[in-house]
C-alpha cells in the first residue's frame, strides 16, 4: 500500500508513519500544497497513492481545500471516486461542520486525534486496503 501522510505536526506525522510502516511505502507532506504536488506527481507517473491521511488544520492550503483539489485532479484524469485514492481525514476537529465539509468533499473516512491504532486499522479494513 502506497500512502501519503499529510500532517504539519512532527509528532503526529511520526505517529502516523509508525502506525502505517508495516503496510508499505509512506511518503509525507507537511502542508496542503505539498500534498497536492505529491498526488499530482503520483497521478502523472501512473503510480497513485492508495491512501492519503489528510490533516485539516494546516497553514496555507488546509486539508479541506487539498481534499477538493485532489478529487478534482482525479476527476480530470477520468478516475471514478470508487477507484481513486482512499482519503481519511485525520484531525483534532470533531465538529459537525468539518465532518460535513470533509464528506461533501468526498473523503472516505474521518478520524479524530489522537489517532488510535485500532480505529485506524478498522478504517483501513473497512476501506478494503487491508485484509
Amino acid at each position: 500500500m502506497k500512502t501519503l501522510i499529510v500532517e504539519d505536526d512532527l509528532i503526529s506525522r511520526m505517529l502516523m508513519q509508525e502506525l502505517l510502516k508495516s503496510f508499505g511505502l509512506a511518503h509525507v507532506a507537511v502542508n496542503g500544497e505539498e500534498a497536492v504536488k505529491a498526488v499530482r506527481l503520483a497521478l502523472m507517473t501512473d503510480d497513485p497513492y492508495h491512501l492519503v491521511c489528510l490533516d485539516i488544520m494546516m497553514p496555507g492550503l488546509d486539508g479541506q481545500q487539498a481534499l477538493r483539489m485532489i478529487r478534482q485532479m482525479e476527476e480530470d484524469r477520468g478516475i471514478q471516486i470508487s477507484d481513486g485514492s482512499k482519503i481519511i481525514m485525520t484531525t483534532a476537529l470533531d465538529d459537525s461542520e468539518n465532518k460535513i465539509g470533509a464528506f461533501s468533499g468526498l473523503c472516505d473516512g474521518y478520524l479524530t486525534k489522537p489517532i488510535e491504532k485500532e480505529k485506524l486499522l478498522n478504517e483501513l479494513y473497512r476501506l478494503k486496503l487491508i485484509a
